[in-house]
């Protein structure tokens, strides 16, 4: 049962829509396995892109496109796990194939551009955050980043009616968007994308951080820097609804969002690639 439901009709319409999303190819699946392990080969990784040679020319494709400026093409991937690291190709695999599950069009009329554009921008910067803060894996906090708001594309794709409720009444009563859904649907994205997290078999701790991110209680570690993250991106758009900040959640950055903001210079500069790789 789902926590918050409003009826069994949207419960098990949920349900059926997790169990109706793709899961990851097998190649992406085994790579989030291997590189569990801390002792993770690189010609692992290279032997299981090397079977799968779509995503193989995909991951080549973003790696020489000018998002990453290498001084010289890369035309292998064994030379791409040397040159980036297993991290880095885990991860632009993993977002790959989320990106590859979002339709061009949806019945909702919900921006998927934007959508990627902002889940891009927060993994980036929560990796960021996850650098300076020490507390968490900046590796495994891109991607509770990138796919933090991915219940939307579920609710986008499946129940379409009503988040495009949602969606209304989040614009007619300004409410952040989280709350028009649990007042639609009884859930929000949030604990929907924690479903489809359960669904990929990706860790349980990324799973709780994804349910998590729009709740009171932040705490430290991975749901702290993908709090951060959210609220840091969100700032970039004056219709955003911003959080307020928690007292002490992150005194060695700053006790208000601007502080915080300017002890990440470095943000600027990722906000700046992806903005670049959206055009």
């Amino acid at each position: 049962m789902i926590p918050g439901a409003r009826n069994l009709d949207i419960e098990q319409r949920i349900l059926d829509a997790v169990d109706r999303m793709p899961a990851f190819p097998r190649s992406v699946e085994r790579i989030i396995s291997l590189t569990r392990h801390i002792d993770c080969e690189p010609k692992a990784i290279v032997e299981v892109l090397e079977t799968d040679p779509i995503m193989a020319a995909r991951v080549l494709r973003t790696i020489n496109s000018a998002f990453y400026a290498l001084p010289r093409p890369i035309s292998s991937m064994a030379h791409a796990v040397v040159m980036l690291g297993i991290n880095t190709i885990k991860n632009l695999a993993l977002a790959i194939s989320a990106m590859g599950m979002m339709p061009a069009r949806n019945p909702a009329g919900f921006d998927t551009a934007a959508y990627l554009k902002h889940s891009l921008s927060v993994a980036g910067v929560a990796r960021l955050v996850a650098y300076r803060l020490g507390d968490a894996d900046p590796s495994e906090t891109y991607i509770a980043g990138l796919l933090h708001d991915f219940g939307k594309i579920l609710f986008a794709v499946y129940l379409p009616r009503e988040f495009s409720a949602a969606l209304d009444l989040s614009e007619d009563e300004n409410l952040p968007l989280y709350l028009a859904e649990r007042e639609i649907m009884g859930i929000d994205h949030a604990h929907a994308g924690a479903l489809m997290v359960e669904k990929w078999k990706l860790p349980q701790e990324l799973g709780e951080c994804i349910a998590a991110h729009h709740d009171a209680e932040i705490g430290t570690g991975m749901l702290r820097c993908l709090f951060i993250a959210d609220q840091l991106v969100k700032r970039q758009n004056p219709e955003s609804f911003i959080a307020e900040l928690p007292p002490g959640l992150a005194p060695s950055l700053g006790d208000s969002w601007e502080a915080i903001s300017n002890a990440l210079p470095e943000q600027e500069r990722i906000l700046d690639e992806i903005s670049a790789l959206s055009r």
